[in-house]
């Protein structure tokens, strides 16, 4: 356990170092990116260990495992955010958990979220994924219909959304993923006319461990690292 903390405490700081770089490059505050870790493939112990390291900002991509690690770690300061698609029946279950959903990915998921947060007496916070990239596979809202969608924003009273979340594509270059933030950008300022009170579009959640430090020079404020963190562990 001690080589483990170790390892992801050493892993954490040189990807912090290259969140600093990225930024000043840009001519921007580190302090302005969030590092999201993203803890899908590790088990518990990891996510400890990214906690001891001081980083308590975690991500998951499967609502089943945000509930498992969230009731395992119960009692530690977590902000957990889910990035993967979330399914309208685990809404229920998994907002109790939930610091930011960053993958919220269309107006039924919308709908159900209001409705559950205004029978619990939360609110919800959120970003709308955007299918920046096009790919068939991705889940998000297409560009073209994204000022009706933030148009709508004003009839969900408990979902405050706070910004846009995307993907680059999987089989693009780092020069792709470079103009797919890009686009995601451009698109979140286009849209500023759009956003209703009691909404926002300042952040953008964007990069993962292959292309963090191009999307925070595209203008990212939060970044979801995975693999980066937990180099030199064993499978």
């Amino acid at each position: 356990m001690a080589e483990l903390r170790s390892r992801i405490a050493d892993n954490l700081s040189r990807v912090r170092q290259q969140v600093v770089d990225a930024a000043t490059r840009s001519g921007r505050d580190a302090s302005d990116v969030r590092l999201v870790a993203v803890t899908k493939y590790v088990d518990i112990d990891a996510a400890q260990a990214l906690l001891d390291a001081g980083c308590t900002d975690l991500g998951e991509s499967r609502p089943q495992e945000l509930w498992r690690k969230a009731e395992a770690l119960a009692g530690a300061e977590v902000r957990w955010h889910l990035i993967g698609h979330l399914q309208r029946n685990k809404v229920r279950r998994t907002l109790p958990h939930l610091t930011l959903l960053h993958a919220c990915d269309s107006l039924r998921l919308l709908e159900e979220l209001d409705r559950v947060a205004a029978e619990s007496a939360i609110e919800v916070q959120a970003l709308l994924e955007v299918n920046i990239s096009g790919d068939a596979s991705k889940h998000g809202f297409p560009p073209g219909e994204m000022a009706s969608v933030v148009d709508s924003l004003v009839n969900y009273k408990h979902v405050r959304i706070g910004g846009l979340m995307g993907m680059a594509s999987l089989a693009g270059t780092i020069d792709d993923a470079g103009r797919d933030f890009e686009r995601l950008r451009l698109l979140r300022e286009s849209l500023a006319g759009y956003v209703p009170s009691g909404a926002e579009l300042k952040e953008l959640s964007m990069g993962m461990s292959g292309d963090f430090a191009v999307a925070i020079e595209e203008g990212a404020t939060i970044v979801r690292v995975g693999s980066a963190l937990f180099e030199g562990l064993e499978a």
